[in-house]
């Protein structure tokens, strides 16, 4: 068996195991929600179709609190862990599901939508709803002692969460994007929560400060290897592999990082490529493949793959240096390979 095989068994495994550590505070959690919010909030985690019909599914991968989990075994702790890894979960959800209608995509998981099932209003309300639960669930659950730290450390990130989105937002109206700007929405709208998921579990241990410190770095360059891969695959994964159509962001005219860096080349094909993205009718297909191989051709797309194993590098290295034991520091690495090296 390969090492690639082996570490996708091993990362499969920490995942389910974080889901089953996780998945009963997580249901019962959103079940104190109201009838209206908890049933879009189910059919969204994939607990309950759109009738309100229990499935067998397990509420999404769990990354985030598997970090949150891993964080806290870092130092030691395990289960205190629990109620915070619960809420940064649920603030991923909920940013999905403003996600979704941001960008009207129609699918999510391979089904539709929640806001094409249940409308848009009512999607964006039970995304607050849940955003509004993951404070109260981190406030309650953290020992009293790290409970303002942790619902502090939370709230931040969703705040920077939000201010990545706003920014991703104005990027597509903005006639130019500058590189480094880019950078920083990445790094608020993707970066922001993984870094509090990589810490928070620590945080509610109680650990020092540089230790949470560094888990954040980790966090962050994960975030930004992340998002770097998930921009290549946004424009030339398959569509088995998305659940979205194929390059659906440059038929939805993203300013992802590589078609800003392409852009940014100048050129023909930087210039083919800003003439595409001016048009204001919809893509069609034609215009979606020029658009794939313009960016291709500045040399953009291998930009990214070099900036995402930069910064996978870079999150390996600040992981070796923590003062940790080596099988949580091996679980730690598991994960990174399958977030920041998986297929293109």
């Amino acid at each position: 068996m390969t090492a690639g095989v082996t570490d996708a068994a091993q990362a499969a495994g920490i995942l389910a195991h974080a889901r089953e550590s996780i998945n009963p505070a997580m249901r019962a959690a959103v079940a104190r929600l109201d009838e209206r919010n908890r049933r879009i909030a189910e059919y969204h985690l994939g607990y309950a179709d759109a009738n309100g019909t229990p499935t067998a599914s397990n509420g999404g991968k769990a990354v985030r609190g598997a970090l949150a989990l891993l964080s806290a075994r870092s130092v030691g702790a395990s289960g205190v862990a629990i109620p915070a890894a619960v809420a940064v979960e649920l603030v991923h959800h909920y940013s999905l599901l403003h996600d979704d209608i941001i960008d009207e995509d129609a699918t999510r998981r391979h089904r539709p939508a929640a806001w094409t099932v249940f409308g848009a209003p009512a999607a964006i309300l039970a995304g607050d709803a849940m955003a509004a639960l993951a404070t109260t669930v981190a406030l309650e659950g953290t020992p009293s002692s790290q409970a303002a730290a942790v619902g502090g450390s939370i709230a931040a990130a969703t705040m920077r969460m939000l201010a990545g989105q706003a920014a991703d937002v104005a990027f597509e109206r903005a006639d130019a994007v500058d590189l480094e700007a880019c950078r920083q929405m990445v790094a608020d709208k993707t970066g922001a929560l993984l870094e509090c998921a990589a810490s928070v579990g620590a945080l509610a241990a109680g650990a020092p400060d540089e230790m949470t410190a560094a888990l954040a770095r980790f966090g962050g360059h994960i975030g930004m290897a992340f998002q770097l891969v998930d921009d290549i695959i946004g424009i030339w994964g398959s569509a088995d592999h998305t659940g979205k159509p194929v390059a659906s962001d440059l038929a939805s005219r993203k300013k992802s990082l590589p078609v800003v860096a392409a852009l940014a080349a100048g050129g023909p094909h930087a210039d083919r490529l800003a003439e595409i993205y001016s048009y204001d009718g919809v893509l069609d297909r034609a215009a979606v493949e020029t658009a794939a191989r313009a960016v291709e051709a500045t040399g953009a797309r291998s930009w990214a793959q070099a900036e995402a194993d930069r910064e996978t590098d870079a999150a390996l290295a600040v992981l070796g240096s923590l003062p940790i034991d080596d099988r949580v520091r091996d679980e730690f690495r598991v994960l990174t390979a399958m977030l920041c090296r998986r297929d293109r």
